[in-house]
Order: structure tokens, then C-alpha cells, then sequence
């Protein structure tokens, strides 16, 4: 019991030693640490300042405003994503050379979307219509989704799978071909 009052004690002194050292910066400098004021500036002093702020002044309006760096900037995308196309060429143009036989009914480059009608493959009997999403600038199975319908419905998932399958590989053969690896 006796220890109890006696750390109880001692967390009441040090919490209030810490709100009374805290104080005086808060309020004003008028606590229990409260600082002096600073001594009464004269002419010559205050003649210097203007000056040097004058020719602050004067060097800040001739030299360009330079944007501050900062290790953060190295991480910061700096293009403007307004003007910026984020999907993959290879797979963009892979798309459409090998479902060529498809009419396209839209296209927007900017967030990767090709949209198709029915069209009716070389040497097949049923109509099928596509809509492509290149999801990202990689060249990569994931940045590539492919919906295939017929007039029927969806087709199957080997289908699909077959259809992306030949868009990745004209895709590596387009990037083989540009021959920037």
C-alpha cells in the first residue's frame, strides 16, 4: 500500500512537471520558463535589414522560381495524366491485328478499352463480338482482360483463354520486332 501512494505520487509530480514545462511556449513565453525580450534595435541595424531585404528582393524577381526538390520527387510521377496513354502498345496492337475480322464499334486509348461488334471469324460458322482491356503498360498476362460473347452468350473459358493467348504471343512478337528490349 505504502508503494502504491508512493508511485502515485511520483506520476503526479512528473505530469505536473511536464504541463508546467510545456507552458511557457504555448502561452506566450509568459510561464514558469518564460524567455527575456530581445534588447531595442538600433538605426544602423534596421538599415542593414531593409537593405538586405531589398536585395532579396531584387535577386528573387531576376532568377526564375525554381521548384524546391525533395527525395519525395523521385517517387512522384511527373507526367501529366492527361496527356499520357497508360496501356501497352504491344498488347494494344496485338489486339486488334488478331481480331481483325471484328468491326470496331469505340476505342479509347486513354483508359485501354476496345470495344467490338459481331463479326464472324475466317473458317468459323458463329458470330462472336469482343471487348478488350489492356489494363496496364506491361507487357504481362495480367494487364490484358478479353470478354468474348456470341449471340447466344459467353463462350467458353478455353475459348477466351485461346483468344488471349494469341493476342500475348503477337504481342511478344510485335515488342521481338520493334527490337527495343
Amino acid at each position: 500500500m505504502h508503494i502504491r501512494t508512493l508511485l502515485r505520487g511520483a506520476i503526479l509530480v512528473g505530469l505536473v512537471s511536464t504541463v508546467a514545462a510545456c507552458g511557457g511556449i504555448a502561452s506566450g513565453d509568459s510561464g514558469l520558463f518564460g524567455r527575456k525580450r530581445a534588447p531595442a534595435t538600433d538605426a544602423a541595424t534596421i538599415s542593414k535589414r531593409e537593405a538586405a531585404l531589398d536585395q532579396r528582393a531584387k535577386l528573387s524577381a531576376s532568377t526564375p522560381v525554381r521548384k524546391r526538390s525533395t527525395i519525395w520527387d523521385l517517387f512522384r510521377r511527373n507526367e501529366n495524366p492527361n496527356n499520357t496513354v497508360a496501356v501497352n502498345k504491344y498488347l494494344w496492337q496485338a489486339s486488334q491485328d488478331v481480331l481483325n475480322f471484328l468491326p470496331v464499334q469505340s476505342v479509347d486509348p486513354f483508359s485501354g478499352v476496345i470495344v467490338t461488334g459481331y463479326g464472324t471469324p475466317p473458317g468459323g460458322g458463329r458470330a462472336y463480338r469482343a471487348t478488350i482491356y489492356v489494363t496496364d503498360a506491361a507487357l504481362d498476362a495480367r494487364s490484358l482482360k478479353v470478354a468474348l460473347a456470341t449471340q447466344g452468350g459467353p463462350v467458353d473459358a478455353a475459348t477466351q483463354r485461346a483468344v488471349e493467348d494469341a493476342i500475348l504471343t503477337r504481342a511478344r512478337q510485335l515488342r521481338i520486332q520493334d527490337g527495343k528490349l
